[in-house]
């Protein structure tokens, strides 16, 4: 599908406002969530292809933890909220707080704050995307997984089905403080969703 090589700039604008807008919910979220102010930096967006999602997140082997879900609705497809372990224990340590041991095993209420972070981005970054298009899109129960990138990836397939051959990438920096901590956001929309959110943009497919 050849249809983000030939996106004009004000068309990757509406892309990287989606973004912009998704950011400023979830830091207002996160602030209230964990009642203290979270900033969150302006977000790098861009279109890859599928196959270069594990490179974005360091390789397909990198080991890293996931908070995935489906997005239900209009145009159906699969978000990802990507973190290597290094960021993920930053991110427990600096915003919400808690403290663990390099070697030592996520405790589920540590694996149950990453999710409900990871919800909070989602939630935040889908009804940004519902807003600009007018679209049904509502976000399944998120699952959270600690494994390598491309099994992650892999696991995602065989739950959903076929993925898209296209991601919209929204790499998300949380700042508190000095702090800051680094994800990757993908949105994966199934084969026939990308025509539907252009359309819904007013950007014709090809």
């Amino acid at each position: 599908m050849e249809l983000f090589n030939d996106l004009a700039d004000f068309q990757m604008d509406v892309l990287k406002e989606v973004g912009n807008i998704g950011a400023g919910h979830a830091a207002t979220a996160l602030s209230t969530l964990l009642d203290k102010p979270i900033d969150m930096l302006v977000p790098k967006v861009r279109m890859l292809p599928f196959e270069e999602i594990c490179e974005s997140v360091g390789g397909a082997e990198t080991v890293v933890l996931a908070i995935f879900l489906r997005v239900d609705g209009d145009a159906p497809g699969n978000m990802f909220f990507i973190l290597n372990l290094d960021s993920a224990k930053n991110m427990l340590r600096d915003l919400v707080g808690l403290n663990i041991l390099e070697e030592e095993e996520y405790s589920e209420l540590e694996l149950s704050a990453l999710n409900e972070i990871g919800n909070i981005l989602a939630g935040s970054y889908l009804s940004s995307l519902a807003d600009f298009t007018q679209l049904n899109l509502q976000p399944t129960v998120p699952s959270l997984a600690i494994d390598m990138a491309g099994a992650i990836l892999s696991y995602g397939l065989l739950q959903f089905g076929q993925m898209g051959d296209q991601a919209l990438l929204i790499d998300t920096k949380f700042l508190e403080g000095e702090n800051e901590v680094q994800g990757h956001f993908f949105l994966i929309p199934d084969p026939e969703s990308f025509g539907k959110i252009f359309a819904a943009l007013g950007v014709e497919s090809p």
